[in-house]
């Protein structure tokens, strides 16, 4: 099957962890996959060997999706390379915890423009190619954090509350032009950036009482982009009951 016949995704923030799971079950599906990452070149070239080996193209954009002409000038090299983008994943985040009273804003901008920032610098760049081509998929990877607070990461929480808005906001605009736009929340999923947290502790306030797996955040992400052609505005927690 040529690239054209396949439909194509785009995932930022996805050499490693939720990101990586969400190409590879896209992948899975027959998706060409298009994925973004800041600095790590094994773990990129790793992630496209393993999405090749599904038998669909795949190729990595360094680039920092913060940057505004950064993300226009990859997304303009990924139309070139794929010629469309059917599903866009707005996965790209870091954290920069810390009380708010001892909050610099060089840690407040980081994760604002990197959580936040990047997912409309990114929507801005694709959404004229999927309104001609009248279809597209967007999904933001919100949190938890976004829908309850939490001490500690009022920044984080800021930003990841921000691409709630967007999606609802998106999705009255772009309906009518049959492109979707949802977020999903993950809960407190087994990736790198909670491996330093106390797991068994945290597990107890879960009613599934363990951590999500990354591949839990893919398959929500499948869903949204394959079967849930009626659903758009909405927010998928993927979080084991902690919020209901």
């Amino acid at each position: 099957m040529s690239e054209n016949e396949n439909k194509v995704a785009l995932i930022t923030g996805a050499s490693r962890g939720i990101g990586k799971a969400c190409a590879i079950e896209l992948a899975k599906a027959g998706y060409d996959v298009a994925i973004s990452y800041a600095g790590n070149d094994e773990a990129a070239n790793k992630t496209v060997n393993e999405l090749k080996e599904l038998g669909v193209n795949a190729k990595s954009y360094k680039f920092n999706v913060a940057d505004k002409e950064a993300c226009q000038k990859a997304v303009e090299e990924i139309l070139a390379d794929f010629k469309k983008v059917d599903v866009l994943v707005n996965n790209a985040g870091i954290t920069r915890d810390g009380l708010f009273m001892r909050m610099n804003s060089e840690n407040w901008e980081a994760v604002i423009n990197t959580n936040l920032n990047s997912a409309f610098y990114m929507t801005n760049s694709i959404i004229k190619t999927m309104v001609k081509q009248r279809y597209g998929c967007i999904i933001n990877m919100s949190s938890i954090v976004g829908i309850m607070g939490n001490a500690g990461q009022a920044n984080y929480a800021s930003a990841k509350a921000g691409l709630i808005g967007l999606t609802k906001s998106l999705a009255k605009e772009l309906g009518s032009r049959n492109i979707r736009v949802n977020a999903i929340a993950p809960g407190f999923i087994q990736t790198d950036m909670t491996k330093d947290l106390d797991v068994e502790k945290i597990a107890e306030h879960i009613p599934l009482k363990r951590l999500g797996q990354p591949e839990d955040i893919a398959k929500a992400v499948k869903f949204l982009a394959e079967d849930g052609l009626y659903v758009t505005g909405q927010v998928l927690g993927v979080d084991g009951g902690l919020v209901v």
